[in-house]
């Protein structure tokens, strides 16, 4: 069951994220650090400015992803896929694709046109979902991010959604 969270939801955010930060940390741009310290105020802030969704499985959450969308007028067209995790025990279940779609069907009602994300170029399996989901490398930022002191670079990958069929 996917939910769309709202700012009550700051513990089931909280629990999920900071697990996804923990377990996969060279995933994500932020560390568990980054976050652990955040007031509560700040995770109901940023549940209220993205559109965040958890999927659950046994009333536990064990997949999430998040919508952030620009907020210059001319770029409100745009948003990017953030928080993308599903838990290791759970891959392969369909946790993504179905987040996936249900996002793309918020983005649409708010009248996105475009989705875009960036993906470690050390992760094959993330790259491999996203084209398989209609996403492109648009390009690629040379040591995007720093992981153990190791520099890790970051494929940039859009999808247009304003012209597809409703039903994804």
């Amino acid at each position: 069951m996917i939910r769309h969270l709202g700012p009550e939801d700051i513990d089931i955010f909280r629990r999920i994220r900071l697990e996804a930060l923990r377990s996969e940390p060279a995933a994500f741009a932020s560390s568990s650090e980054d976050w652990e310290g955040l007031p509560d105020a700040e995770w109901r802030r940023r549940l209220t400015v993205n559109a965040v969704f958890v999927d659950f499985h046994e009333g536990e959450p064990v997949a999430i992803m998040g919508l952030m969308r620009q907020s210059a007028s001319k770029m409100a067209h745009r948003a990017t896929v953030i928080m993308v995790y599903v838990r290791r025990d759970r891959r392969g279940g369909g946790h993504a694709k179905a987040l996936l779609d249900v996002l793309v069907r918020h983005a649409r009602v708010a009248g996105i046109r475009q989705l875009e994300l960036a993906v470690s170029a050390e992760n094959p399996t993330a790259i491999r979902f996203y084209r398989r989901e209609g996403f492109a490398e648009v390009g690629r930022i040379p040591g995007g991010t720093i992981h153990e002191g190791r520099e890790i670079d970051e494929i940039l990958m859009t999808r247009r959604i304003d012209g597809e069929a409703s039903s994804a």
